[in-house]
C-alpha cells in the first residue's frame, strides 16, 4: 500500500493503530499511551517517502513505534538508586539466578515452533494483542488464531519440558 496521501495514512491508522497501541502499553505509563500513538502516526505520515510498498507495513509502523518507545522512555527521568545503597527491598524477592538461563530456554523453545504459531504466540504474550486483535492483524480466522496459539502453547510445552 502506498502511504502517500492522507486517506491511505487513515487506512495504516485503522489497520494498526490497535495493535500499536497494546504495543505501546508495555512500555509506557497507561496515560501517555495515546498521545505516544500519536507521535507514531505523525513520524508514519512524514516517513511515508521511505516506506518500500514491497515489505511489511505492519513491520514499518512497529519499528517506528518501537523507537519512539525507546525514545519516549529515554527522555524520561527516574529516580535511580546505588545498587550499594539499595540492598534488599522490602517485599521484593530477587530475581532466580537462573531467570536468563531459563529466557534463553525459552527463546530456543520458541524458534523451534513454526513461524505461524510463533507468530500468534508473540504478538499474544509478548505484543499484549488480544485473540480477535491477533486475527485482524494477521487477516486470518480467529479460529485460525485460536488453533495457532493452542497447538503453539503445547508444542513449547513439549519442548521446555524435554519430551519433543
Amino acid at each position: 500500500m502506498d502511504i502517500s496521501d492522507e486517506e491511505a495514512l487513515g487506512e495504516c491508522y485503522r489497520t494498526h493503530a490497535p495493535s500499536v497501541r497494546s504495543y505501546l502499553r508495555r512500555f509506557v505509563p497507561a496515560e501517555e499511551v495515546e498521545d505516544l500513538l500519536q507521535v507514531v502516526f505523525a513520524e508514519v505520515w512524514r516517513s511515508r517517502g521511505r516506506y518500500d510498498p514491497g515489505r511489511s507495513q505492519a513491520a514499518w509502523v512497529f519499528a517506528i513505534a518501537h523507537r519512539r518507545a525507546v525514545d519516549h522512555l529515554r527522555v524520561r527521568r527516574l529516580l535511580t538508586v546505588p545498587l550499594q545503597e539499595a540492598g534488599d527491598l522490602p517485599g521484593r524477592a530477587r530475581p532466580a539466578p537462573d531467570a536468563l538461563g531459563d529466557r534463553d530456554q525459552i527463546d530456543r523453545a520458541l524458534a523451534e515452533l513454526s513461524d505461524a504459531q510463533r507468530q500468534a504466540i508473540e504478538l499474544a504474550y509478548f505484543a499484549d494483542l488480544t485473540q480477535r486483535e491477533i486475527a485482524e492483524h494477521l487477516r486470518v480466522p480467529i479460529g485460525t488464531v485460536k488453533a495457532r496459539i493452542s497447538r503453539g502453547l503445547h508444542r513449547l510445552s513439549d519442548l521446555l519440558a524435554g519430551t519433543a
